[in-house]
């Protein structure tokens, strides 16, 4: 089949034959009405933009959102665009908390009752958009199949500086709030509690998914959903290689010092606490996006790729992910972890694939060492030698056979620490179902399982085993929280097991497996010996 025919085709599989939709749908809510649109192409109706807060500017930078405005006008065209929140560059507005909205069509004097997807972008929490146009992102896994029918909702959250600043003079400022881009999510989930009856959406079935920090994401409103005080707003949760770096305290030395480095590079730093808040709320944007680009690069190669990321504030997030999952606390009912095979690689120095120096690497044991005590600058010699123990410089995972760079070393380390334990923990305390699940298809780096979920594609329609098992379980698992209930590929291809099995789904080049997790498990839940010892300080990183 030609690409070119691969809407037709996936359209006919619903029966769509014409414009018999519902057109140009309104909704009105409590601040004002939204007209929305509706595409015969793609058969869905939907709302591009739509705020759910009011602009953080002002006294309100660096705060947890407020209420949105009045809406002024009698109809809000919501069919446009909207900017993201500022960049690390010179993109991006302040004026950015939109989200946007779409579904098959619906007739809402009818509809009441379909689950909500609520999903957020990735990014490393220095930069990303949730502004979409047809098709939009994510639309291959509603499309893989007409059992599902869901609402998704994409909406924007602060980011860099804007959203991650930390420190003790934000703790203690009435105006100001730690971690208000993680705010903003779960503001966008108390505007589905709020509204989402009135788009024929269902309060109580919500599901959440991002990748790469829009996982992280996910990963940092499980710990807060329904616990110490935080109110529980979704029941499903699926999270995509989850960049998830080393959370510190929020007047740790190193928040400290992130703070007074954006303190001195605006020229906001003075003796007088208040008054260095008071002006980094009011320099120009384009000031803290500089130094915030200037800070981010200063830790390249050390704990994280990047600084800007999620704190422990005592309100929102308690205490870190490992202390929460070793107490198995959480309270979202079902879980479901990816990752990449090689995805760590993305975020390791170059030079330790290299014979010769290449920003200070080599692909040399000794630079393997060097990078290892760098990445991890909290262990000591003794337990950098454990961690190069279960890490040795040839070895095996679950599902490479073999290895023997510096360089996949490396990216292994990083990535099971920083991306596949995320994944990994956050499934096995899920209260009812959890699943984990492994993409690992070449190049299997950061991202690549994205070209079977997010845009339409040639490679959907050449490797439909792949697409719709891959797709289909996804879709499944948003509709009703077990990827196999709807499963779309017939019984020669195996399904998503639960983790409790002791197996991952993994997705190959031509098919599914279900694999036995030995390597993974042994590396971060053995509780005989080094595994013990080692979780307990390794996993502080995360």
């Amino acid at each position: 089949m030609r690409f070119s025919n691969l809407i037709a085709t996936l359209l006919l599989g619903f029966g769509v034959t014409g414009s018999t939709a519902w057109d140009n749908p309104l909704v009105s809510l409590d601040y004002g009405s939204f007209q929305g649109q509706y595409d015969s192409t793609y058969n869905l109706s939907y709302f591009r933009k739509i705020p759910f807060a009011a602009p953080p500017t002002g006294e309100n930078r660096f705060r947890a959102p407020q209420p949105p405005l009045e809406v002024t006008e009698d109809v809000y065209d919501t069919n446009q665009d909207f900017d993201m929140c500022p960049q690390r560059t010179v993109n991006g507005t302040e004026d950015c908390l939109y989200l946007g909205l779409f579904s098959r069509p619906w007739d809402l004097a009818k509809d009441t009752s379909r689950p909500v997807l609520v999903v957020f972008y990735g990014g490393a929490f220095v930069q990303g958009s949730a502004a979409f146009a047809m098709p939009p992102s994510s639309f291959p896994v509603l499309n893989v199949s007409n059992i599902n029918d869901y609402i998704v909702i994409y909406s924007n959250y602060r980011v860099n500086a804007f959203g991650f600043l930390p420190g003790k003079a934000i703790k203690d400022s009435h105006t100001s709030d730690l971690n208000p881009g993680l705010l903003d999510q779960q503001y966008v989930l108390k505007w589905v509690q709020k509204h989402i009856h009135r788009f024929g959406g269902n309060p109580h079935n919500v599901t959440i998914w991002g990748q790469s920090a829009g996982a992280g994401s996910v990963v940092a409103q499980v710990l807060a959903n329904g616990r110490h005080g935080q109110p529980k707003l979704f029941s499903k949760a699926l999270a995509s290689s989850p960049f998830w770096p080393k959370t510190y305290k929020y007047n740790a030395p190193e928040a400290e010092e992130i703070y007074s480095q954006l303190a001195n590079l605006t020229g906001c730093a003075s003796r007088h606490a208040d008054k260095t808040l008071a002006c980094l709320k009011s320099v120009d944007v384009q000031k803290i996006r500089d130094a915030s680009l200037i800070i981010g690069a200063s830790n390249t190669w050390t704990t994280s790729s990047y600084t800007w990321a999620p704190v422990i504030d005592g309100t929102f997030l308690v205490e870190t992910l490992t202390d929460t999952v070793n107490r198995r606390s959480l309270n979202t009912e079902f879980v479901w972890g990816m990752y990449n095979s090689h995805e760590g690689e993305n975020f390791v120095p170059s030079g330790l694939d290299s014979p010769v120096l290449e920003n200070g690497f080599d692909s040399s044991l000794a630079s393997f060492h060097q990078w290892l005590s760098g990445f991890v600058p909290g262990l000591s010699g003794k337990q950098i030698d454990e961690v190069e123990t279960l890490y040795p410089a040839e070895g095996s995972t679950e599902t490479i056979d073999s290895y023997k760079s510096s360089y996949v070393r490396a990216g292994l380390v990083y990535r099971d620490v920083v991306l596949a334990c995320p994944a990994y923990w956050i499934a096995s305390a899920a209260t009812e179902r959890g699943h984990l699940g492994e993409y690992t298809i070449s190049p299997a780096k950061h991202a690549s399982d994205t070209i079977y979920w997010n845009k339409i594609n040639a490679v959907q329609e050449t490797n439909p085993v792949v697409y719709k098992g891959y797709a289909g379980a996804f879709a499944s698992f948003f509709q009703t929280g077990d990827p196999n209930a709807h499963k779309v590929t017939n019984a020669s291809q195996p399904g998503v097991p639960e983790l409790r099995t002791g197996e991952e789904f993994v997705v190959v080049e031509d098919r599914l497996e279900n694999v036995k997790l030995v390597q993974l498990k042994k590396r971060y839940f053995d509780s005989i010996g080094l595994g013990r010892r080692y979780t307990r300080k390794l996993v502080r990183y995360i």
